[in-house]
C-alpha cells in the first residue's frame, strides 16, 4: 500500500522557529534557525514514516473563508506583517521553499482556502486505498483519522502517532465525533468559543448519550442537568456555526494528483540540504 505523508508546513515552521533554543545565523549573519529546524524535523519525519508519496502545504496570505461564518475566527492570531525579521518566522519561508525544492518535494501555498481543506481533501480522496500520515499539531485533523489515516505530532524522540485508539483513549469519543466535540468545547487556538459550562468531560458524556451535536441539540430538553440544558439551548446557533467552521470536507480542489507526489528519499542530512541551497558553506 502506498503511504502519503502530508506535512502542515506552516505549523511545522512555527514549531521549529519558536522551538529553537536560540537564534542561529550563518556565515553571512543571516538567521537560519527556522529553516534548520524545519529541515531537520522534516527529514526525521520522512525517516520515521518512510512515505512513497509526500507533499508540504502552507497557508497563503488571503481572506479566511471561515471568517465569513464567524468574524472572531482566528482573530486572536498575531499579525507578523510589521514584525522585525528576527522574530518573524515568515522571513525564513523562502529558504524553506528552497530546501523543499532541493529535496524534490512538492509544495504549494493556499490562495483561496486553508491548508486544512487541502489535507482533508487528500484524506477523503485517497484515504480509502492508501495510507495517509498527516504531520501537524492542529487538532482539527483528529476528525480525519481512520484505520488508514493517522496524525503525527512531531516531538523528536517523543513523537506521537494518533490513531482511532488514541482518540478514544484521550477523549472517550471516535474520530467521527471530534468536530462535534470541539464545537461543544471550543478551541482557544482558533478563538472559537464553545458552550459555557460544557467542558471536555461533559462534551464526551453528551456525545456518548446522544451520538452527535445535532442530536444533542434536537434532544436538548432531555439533558438531565439544568445548567447544561440551558447552556446548550441558549448557544444552539453558535454551536451549529462552530461545527460548520470545524468540520472538514472534500470540497477544495487539490493542487496535485496522487501520482505527482511520488517520492524517493535521497538519504541526505540537514547539513547536506543547507549546503545544497547555499545557506551554509561548511
Amino acid at each position: 500500500m502506498n503511504r502519503l505523508l502530508i506535512v502542515d508546513g506552516s505549523n511545522l515552521l512555527f514549531q521549529m522557529f519558536f522551538g529553537m533554543p536560540a537564534r542561529i545565523v550563518n556565515e553571512q549573519g543571516k538567521a537560519i534557525q527556522g529553516t534548520l529546524g524545519f529541515v531537520g524535523a522534516l527529514l526525521k519525519i520522512i525517516r520515521k514514516t518512510e512515505p512513497t508519496h509526500i507533499a508540504v502545504f502552507f497557508d497563503g496570505e488571503h481572506e479566511n473563508i471561515r471568517s465569513v461564518l464567524d468574524a472572531d475566527y482566528k482573530a486572536n492570531r498575531f499579525d507578523y506583517s510589521e514584525t522585525p525579521e528576527e522574530n518573524n518566522p515568515f522571513s525564513q519561508l523562502p529558504d524553506v521553499y528552497a530546501a523543499l525544492d532541493y529535496l524534490g518535494i512538492k509544495r504549494a501555498e493556499t490562495c483561496s482556502c486553508e491548508t486544512d481543506d487541502w489535507i482533508a481533501g487528500y484524506a477523503f480522496t485517497y484515504g480509502q486505498e492508501n495510507e495517509i500520515v498527516i504531520s501537524s499539531f492542529d487538532s482539527d485533523f483528529f476528525q480525519l483519522i481512520t484505520d488508514n489515516v493517522s496524525v503525527l505530532r512531531y516531538r523528536g524522540d517523543n513523537t506521537v502517532i494518533c490513531t482511532p485508539e488514541y482518540i478514544n483513549k484521550k477523549f472517550g469519543i471516535t474520530p467521527l465525533q471530534y468536530a462535534d466535540f470541539k464545537a461543544l468545547t471550543g478551541d482557544t487556538s482558533d478563538n472559537i468559543k464553545g458552550a459555557d459550562k460544557v467542558g471536555p468531560k461533559t462534551a464526551t458524556s453528551l456525545l456518548g448519550e446522544f451520538g452527535s451535536l445535532e442530536n444533542i441539540l434536537a434532544n436538548a430538553n432531555s439533558i438531565k442537568k439544568p445548567s447544561i440544558k440551558e447552556s446548550i439551548i441558549r448557544n444552539s446557533e453558535k454551536l451549529r456555526t462552530n461545527f460548520k467552521i470545524i468540520k472538514l470536507d472534500n470540497s477544495a480542489p487539490l493542487p496535485f494528483a496522487m501520482n505527482e507526489l511520488a517520492y524517493t528519499f535521497p538519504g541526505t542530512n540537514t547539513k547536506g540540504v543547507l549546503k545544497g541551497i547555499c545557506l551554509i558553506k561548511h
